[in-house]
């Protein structure tokens, strides 16, 4: 059973519209906090283990061929299916900088 996409909208590096977009659809250099994995069960817990998780703060440094991000001081890619699956919420310059 495939999953009716969701159209969303990003400006400026932000999701525009609902608080979460997919990580597919957010701007090369932005820093996003992961809200929701929704991928099968042994899939979520490997993203778990490295680093992908609820809450996490990570940033997309590219989208080019695979998607990098920057988890936990490493670097790791991920297909644009997964990506597509990661659910995250943009991180404002004031949350960064209060961290």
């Amino acid at each position: 059973m495939k999953r009716a996409a969701q159209g969303y909208k990003i400006l400026e590096g932000s999701c525009a519209g609902p608080a979460v977009c997919p990580l597919s659809r957010v701007r090369a250099g932005t820093e996003v906090c992961i809200k929701q994995l929704a991928t099968a069960p042994e899939i979520t817990d490997r993203l778990r283990e490295l680093g992908f998780c609820e809450q996490q703060k990570i940033k997309l440094l590219t989208r080019k061929s695979s998607f990098i991000c920057q988890v936990c001081n490493a670097r790791l890619g991920i297909s644009e299916a997964l990506a597509d699956s990661i659910l995250v919420e943009t991180v404002s310059a004031s949350q960064t900088a209060a961290d």
